[in-house]
């Protein structure tokens, strides 16, 4: 049987995926491909609570987990490339696809969103009208709270990401446990964006681990229970 060379196989894939209409690309690049499209149109498909607390210039607010995201989406202009970003890529995945589905011909979705946005100190606006009463730890809060001589565990958690609910029982479990010997606490990434910022943390959930105001571990994402208590064992 005759094979076919690798490099064609390769270009047909790649020529069948541009096909698609959905293109991921990173922030930087996004950012430069976005300025240089004069038609395009900015899509954030956060929360309104989210959008409030900072957002690209210019971008329209459509919640791809409400309701009315397709009707609403009906007023773009199909013929012209869409811009489209979430907090970490995983809602602006699922709002290109569904885009690219009812027609869009060039979609444009950022890998790692806002998170990776922001932390590369890329520009942003913030309406403080929208954002006003958003309660938010402050500096000093954060560094009293730190300076425990006791391990501090910080989980770092949005009300909407799925892996962030599915931690929740563990910290609570480690509450628990360690009550008295350990401080576990939960904090808000949508109410503490310059906290988050200033700690680099583009991606959630994200674990830290303080004692005596030092930073001594870095976790991230669906963690098992036993490796919260070595490391917190290991600090006691």
């Amino acid at each position: 049987m005759r094979r076919l060379p690798i490099l064609p196989l390769m270009t047909l894939l790649l020529l069948s995926l541009c096909g698609m209409g959905q293109t991921v690309l990173d922030a930087e690049i996004f950012k430069n491909k976005l300025s240089s499209t004069p038609n395009g149109q900015l899509l954030d498909v956060r929360t309104f609570e989210e959008y409030a607390q900072g957002h690209l210039k210019n971008s329209l607010n459509i919640d791809v987990t409400g309701s009315s995201f397709e009707q609403k989406t009906l007023a773009l202009d199909k013929s012209q490339p869409v811009f489209v970003y979430c907090l970490s890529g995983a809602r602006s995945a699922k709002a290109a696809k569904q885009l690219v589905d009812n027609g869009f011909k060039e979609v444009y979705d950022m890998k790692g969103g806002y998170l990776k946005w922001s932390s590369a100190q890329l520009p942003i606006d913030k309406n403080e009208h929208l954002a006003k009463g958003v309660e938010e730890i402050s500096q000093d809060d954060f560094e009293k709270l730190i300076a425990s001589d006791k391990p501090v565990l910080l989980d770092f958690f949005a009300t909407w990401c799925a892996p962030c609910k599915q931690m929740m029982p563990t910290m609570q479990k480690l509450t628990k446990d360690y009550e008295g010997k350990a401080v576990i606490k939960t904090i808000n990434y949508d109410k503490n964006k310059a906290l988050t910022q200033r700690l680099q943390i583009d991606e959630i959930p994200i674990f830290l681990l303080y004692k005596n105001g030092k930073l001594l571990w870095r976790g991230m994402g669906l963690m098992p229970e036993k490796e919260f208590k070595e490391i917190i064992e290991a600090n006691l």
